[in-house]
């Protein structure tokens, strides 16, 4: 029986496997190339399948690029992972730039939408939702937000969200100064229509003090309660709440150029299929949305490593390719601060999907970004400065990054995903699965289905499909994680908690 594996690149020595083979069978190999193997042992789906021998330390290619080197002799029909593929990655580096600056020319859209339907806020922003939100400045008044959510639901019929978080209290230095961008961030955020501010009393994030990080707002949109210095919190919060929700009901929706979204990227849960079908799909729609004049922020600083260097070509200038040498080195003397390996391995669903080590895993992270150049590079708890591609400096972490990126003012996140997470984000979480087997089982999880790719849809197809439903989404059609009211923050910690 004949099976068939996927060759990205023809420079590529291993392919994908898309279905599990077993010893005896013969592979077609298809994609960048074309031609027949006989497997020599079990490979599991979406795992790697030598195409050609290669010796003990010779690099392995994929995407045309080294995703580590050979542990021992390899014969063509292999199962290359762990056993046999090690990550050539280590230490911190001197990047060289690039003799040229990056050219795009960008790309032809075909018969795409324009525009969508978003509110238009007082200051000029654009939001694709009306919300309320309700956002505490400290973790010990996560239940009380959460009292104040149900009472005004019963009582006013509005459905707030709550974003909880552990932090605000017994934190110093950059912890503190972190849970403040982050959480001003969130409050600027043109998705949410208003916004009530709880703080408890006593903690360092006392409402005096996120003012300052906060700097100017709109007292019509943002009402700040502090508990301490009421007797009901509850009956305050809902005098607050209705305030905010009669405010809210100003903004009616109207056309807005695309040139105005601002879309956030992130992969979790990645198999050896997000590479091929997600990944790209999702960085095509990203090259799409520059095209027309619109911003992309891609953080998970990590998963650049072994990769940085794509990315570092394609900075639009060498102030910025310097701003990128930094971020990734930064991010790496963070963990040698802290004893961790720099390069360690995918996480064990990771490796279960197929990537074996951190290059492999990068390389196919940064398809997200598209091809365009890369326009800025901010800081962590800062916003979305530039049009075009923006870096974001951030962990791995699903909700650390995702956070990261609704607080940059990502209008909605596309989240790649091959194992699955019913995860949503403050920003509105289009749920990308990089096989279709994932889609039929999790239907409750994913909102786009890529693994069609791998049945024969052309990219074109689904560029074009995709991109229809972002514009459907941000008009306000609800996503997976908003139906389930899956929507939750968590905030980067580095140091001392008193």
């Amino acid at each position: 029986m004949t099976k068939r594996a996927v060759l990205l690149d023809v420079h590529d020595s291993v392919a994908v496997a898309v279905e599990e083979v077993h010893p005896g069978e013969t592979c077609e190999i298809t994609g960048a190339g074309s031609s027949t193997i006989t497997v020599g042992e079990m490979i599991p789906r979406g795992h790697k399948i030598a195409i050609a021998c290669m010796e003990k330390g010779e690099p392995v290619i994929k995407y045309g690029h080294a995703i580590g080197v050979a542990k021992m002799d390899i014969r063509q029909g292999a199962w290359v992972h762990s056993h046999n593929l090690a990550s050539s990655l280590q230490g911190t580096h001197a990047y060289l730039e690039p003799e040229s600056v990056y050219s795009w020319d960008g790309i032809a859209p075909a018969s795409m939408p324009t525009t969508f339907k978003g509110y238009r806020r007082l200051d000029g922003s654009v939001g694709i939702r009306n919300e309320i939100w309700i956002i505490p400045t400290v973790g010990c008044a996560n239940k009380a937000v959460e009292g104040m959510k149900l009472r005004a639901r019963a009582e006013l019929g509005l459905d707030a969200v709550c974003f909880t978080h552990p932090h605000g209290c017994s934190q110093l230095g950059d912890d503190l100064a972190g849970t403040q961008k982050i959480l001003a961030g969130l409050v600027k955020h043109p998705n949410a229509a208003g916004v009530l501010v709880v703080s408890l009393g006593c903690e360092n994030n006392r409402i005096e003090s996120f003012k300052e990080a906060l700097g100017s707002w709109d007292d019509n949109r943002v009402k700040f309660l502090c508990m301490q210095d009421v007797g009901d919190e509850e009956v305050e919060a809902v005098k607050l709440l209705k305030a905010l929700a009669d405010y809210a009901k100003g903004f009616d929706r109207g056309d807005i150029p695309l040139s105005e979204l601002v879309l956030g990227m992130k992969c979790g849960g990645s198999d050896g299929f997000s590479g091929i079908t997600a990944n790209p799909l999702v960085g095509r729609v990203a090259d799409l949305i520059v095209q027309m004049g619109g911003s992309v922020v891609l953080s998970e600083v990590p998963e650049m490593f072994g990769a940085e260097t794509v990315l570092m070509n394609r900075a639009c200038s060498k102030e910025v390719f310097g701003r990128i040498a930094s971020l990734v080195n930064d991010f790496k003397q963070y963990f040698i601060r802290h004893g961790q390996e720099v390069y360690e391995n995918p996480s064990p669903g990771n490796r279960d999907g197929g990537i074996t080590t951190l290059e492999e895993k990068s390389l196919g992270c940064i398809l997200k970004s598209g091809t365009s150049p890369v326009m800025d590079v901010i800081s962590y708890g800062s916003q979305v400065r530039e049009k075009g591609l923006t870096l974001l400096w951030g962990p791995g972490n699903d909700l650390v990054s995702a956070t990261a990126l609704s607080a940059a003012g990502a209008h909605m996140i596309l989240f790649t995903t091959g194992r699955g997470t019913p995860y949503g984000a403050p920003s509105i979480t289009i749920k990308i699965s990089s096989h279709t087997d994932l889609s039929v089982r999790k239907p409750g999880w994913i909102d786009f289905d890529a693994g069609r790719i791998l049945a024969g849809k052309s990219f074109d197809e689904l560029d074009a499909d995709l991109f229809g439903f972002i514009v459907k989404v941000a008009s306000g059609e609800e996503t997976r994680s908003e139906i389930t009211g899956n929507r939750d923050i968590a905030i980067f910690k580095d140091g001392v908690t008193l």
